[in-house]
């Protein structure tokens, strides 16, 4: 009995975690240096950084996740939000663009946009 209440429980867990949108709102609880650090970690891995752009990117991200939390934890509307959002997000990549090679630029835009479009798709299912 105490087992398959220990695999029910995962599973539920692992239900609520594979939805992107809750697993976005759990990672905004978490404070803006352990985001940044998450983010940095999966880049370096993801796009083969070298110690040095490691350090900046980190420097980057830091940076972002620090301005992005008094827009996600404001009033404002969801409109005003998403644009805010989105100019930070356009500043950051500019930012990114300088440290990244071309193709590793390339493959982070990649990476992006299929992350978006997972969303998209669990949003409507």
């Amino acid at each position: 009995m105490e087992k398959k209440h220990v695999i029910l429980t995962a599973l539920f867990g692992m239900l609520l975690l594979s939805n992107p949108l809750f697993a976005q709102k759990l990672l905004m609880e978490k404070p803006a240096s352990e985001r940044a650090k998450m983010q940095t970690q999966r880049m370096a891995t993801t796009l083969k950084l070298d110690s040095a752009e490691t350090g900046k990117v980190e420097k980057i991200n830091l940076t972002y996740a620090q301005k992005m939390d008094p827009i996600m934890l404001g009033n404002a509307s969801k409109m005003a939000k998403l644009k805010a959002v989105r100019a930070l997000q356009n500043e950051k990549e500019a930012e990114l663009k300088q440290v990244l090679s071309k193709e590793q630029f390339d493959q982070f835009k990649q990476q992006q946009q299929e992350r978006k479009d997972e969303i998209r798709k669990n949003r409507k299912s």
